[in-house]
């Protein structure tokens, strides 16, 4: 079982995370940001991972100690569970609709870190959530993730579908990534490492 648990606690966050990658979905989460935990069960169900996140955060600051901090531990823990990474694809990709939205994301976990976002929001907030965390979570998640990801808005002019969307297109990508493939030996590099 690809299995990884991450405590992180800082003076802003005490955040724990555990994450199955060959899950079927579960998951159990905490985040005290009512849209964030939204988010993460969209990646949970539609990437097929199990997911436990918790998290004790400076809310009364705002949200963003948060949202960078489990984004960091999230990564982490992906990591983690990956190993050395002998059989996985190691690319994924999707492009996913919700409605008005359309989003490509791509990913390769090649130990590299590196995002490229191209999605700019028409609201500044969706609820009390801020638009900008959404690139901060996965800027986060790539550079202590080690992967090499790219999103991309095609279009959208609702804040909450091109979010959502932009999660979903992740999970889907992600899985693809991570899953394992039988024809796979060592990993997936010319290198012999990643």
């Amino acid at each position: 079982m690809r299995i990884a648990k991450v405590k992180r606690s800082t003076a802003e966050t005490c955040i724990e995370v555990e994450v199955n990658l060959d899950g079927t979905g579960a998951n159990d989460l905490s985040t005290n940001i009512g849209f964030l935990d939204h988010m993460l069960h969209q990646v949970s169900r539609h990437g097929f991972f199990d997911i436990s996140v918790s998290c004790k955060g400076d809310l009364e600051v705002d949200c963003h100690h948060s949202v960078e901090d489990i984004g960091i531990a999230l990564g982490q823990a992906v990591k983690d569970a990956l190993g050395n990474k002998d059989g996985i694809k190691r690319y994924g990709s999707a492009y996913v609709p919700m409605e008005d939205s359309l989003v490509l994301c791509v990913i390769d976990f090649s130990g590299r870190p590196y995002l490229s976002f191209d999605a700019k929001f028409e609201t500044e907030k969706i609820g009390e959530f801020d638009t900008e965390l959404v690139e901060e979570f996965f800027r986060a998640f790539a550079m202590n993730g080690a992967c090499d990801l790219h999103i991309k808005k095609i279009e959208g002019k609702n804040s909450h579908h091109l979010a959502e969307a932009i999660f979903k297109a992740f999970a889907k990508a992600m899985d693809q990534a991570t899953a394992r493939d039988p024809r796979i030996t060592g990993p997936l590099s010319t290198k012999g490492a990643l």
